[in-house]
């Protein structure tokens, strides 16, 4: 069985026991937290939209901030240029159940 669930504007598609990483959630690690589910997929059977009312239960285990990306602008001919780096945070949530 799994989901897709929707945190942070996006969708991420998980199953008990996963451990995936979010947008940065508000919350200390141990604290749950739940997402709405979008898609259930159990065996054949397939819910989705309204008639899906499952949640998805995680807990929080981490934060953190994810790999430095190098953000560079330039105008040709003007030498003009701008480097900058950027690292997102994020929280690392264990999927715990699907109900």
């Amino acid at each position: 069985m799994y989901a897709v669930i929707v945190t942070g504007g996006k969708q991420y598609k998980v199953s008990e026991g996963d451990t995936i990483k979010v947008e940065k959630l508000d919350g200390n690690v141990g604290d749950e937290v739940t997402f709405d589910v979008v898609m259930l997929v159990n065996g054949e059977k397939v819910l989705a939209g309204k008639e899906c009312k499952a949640k998805a239960h995680a807990k929080i285990t981490s934060h953190g901030k994810g790999d430095k990306i190098v953000v560079f602008k330039y105008k040709a001919k003007k030498n003009e240029r701008k480097r900058q780096g950027h690292r997102q945070p994020f929280t690392a949530v264990e999927i715990i159940s699907i109900k």
